[in-house]
């Protein structure tokens, strides 16, 4: 390897930049010329490609967001820019790439390096913690640590006014933002797209803590849950409960993707980003480096793009238990 290219892809997560940070300094380290690809995989096909060192990445680890930028290419998803994109590579003698994101970054580097036998290591890096072979994501704790940090503050209200408060975070097809951070800020109930409990259990827990006259009551709800939008579920709750409850409704939306990543997230960046160069160093390709169980491990993009990441029944249980 004398050069290796680096890009994000997909929607922003806290942490890119500590990634980017890690991979080119461990390039310069190896003596390995790394190059910034601008605007994710459309920076490709446009040939926004630029040659970077050390100095590059100076005062951006705890920076939000990704100073490479980040942008969704329908072009790169048809064998014309896949062409255009091969040519560019070739223009600059890349001989492999590091790509930073979530299944489709990963989808699209799968195909992309089979159909050019160009060698290819992934970073897991979204908010959203679903991608299969890591324990975590890159930007998952800032995230759920900027939602806890929403929802205390939002509790205050609850409690001044003796409110029920409908709080949708994001996660559309994966529940861990909501779990994690139901379980943190201590909601009363969190729904999520795993698991389909329907609206009883809502209503069982809700009139639970209506008899123990609670101050606040606090529902967490991912935006890909069963049982409608969060807006259906406040009616539910009316047209069950009557004018019991004062509801309100907040949406926190891409609050969750900004602000400064977490120590937590700017270690792990910085870990997988190491790695990920290492990892193209000793011939590996076609894969995502993550962290399970403390230990580096490889996962295969095919796998960790067609598996999803399982969500601890524990912790679900000890949800139900802590929210009487």
């Amino acid at each position: 390897m004398e050069r290796i290219g680096v890009l994000t892809s997909g929607g922003d997560a806290p942490g890119m930049n500590a990634a980017i940070r890690a991979v080119v300094r461990t390039c310069v380290y190896y003596n390995i010329t790394p190059y910034g690809i601008y605007q994710g995989y459309e920076g490709l096909i446009q040939n926004d490609i630029k040659k970077m060192d050390a100095g590059s990445v100076k005062h951006i680890i705890h920076q939000g967001g990704t100073v490479l930028k980040s942008a969704r290419s329908l072009d790169f998803k048809t064998d014309e820019g896949m062409q255009k994109a091969w040519e560019n590579i070739q223009k600059h003698n890349l001989d492999g790439l590091v790509v930073i994101g979530g299944d489709g970054t990963f989808t699209g580097a799968m195909e992309f390096g089979e159909k050019f036998d160009l060698p290819i290591v992934g970073i897991p890096g979204t908010i959203d913690n679903d991608i299969y072979g890591t324990d975590f994501t890159v930007g998952f704790d800032t995230a759920v640590n900027t939602v806890v940090e929403a929802v205390d503050k939002i509790r205050d209200t609850a409690t001044s006014h003796n409110r029920l408060f409908f709080i949708e975070v994001m996660g559309r097809d994966a529940g861990f933002i909501a779990v994690y951070s139901g379980i943190a800020a201590g909601s009363e109930e969190i729904l999520i797209p795993e698991e389909d409990r329907g609206v009883e259990k809502l209503f069982e827990s809700l009139a639970r803590t209506s008899k123990r006259n609670k101050s606040s009551r606090l529902v967490i709800v991912a935006e890909g849950d069963n049982n409608g939008s969060v807006y259906d579920l406040e009616e539910k709750v009316k047209d069950e409960f009557g004018d019991r409850y004062e509801t309100k409704v907040t949406i926190l939306g891409h609050v969750q993707r900004g602000g400064r990543p977490s120590c937590a997230d700017r270690v792990l960046a910085s870990r997988l980003g190491v790695i990920a160069v290492e990892a193209l160093q000793d011939g590996k390709r076609d894969m995502m480096v993550g962290i399970r169980d403390r230990e580096i491990r490889y996962t295969d993009f095919e796998k960790a793009t067609k598996q999803n990441p399982k969500m601890d029944k524990e912790l679900l249980r000890i949800a139900d238990i802590i929210s009487i």
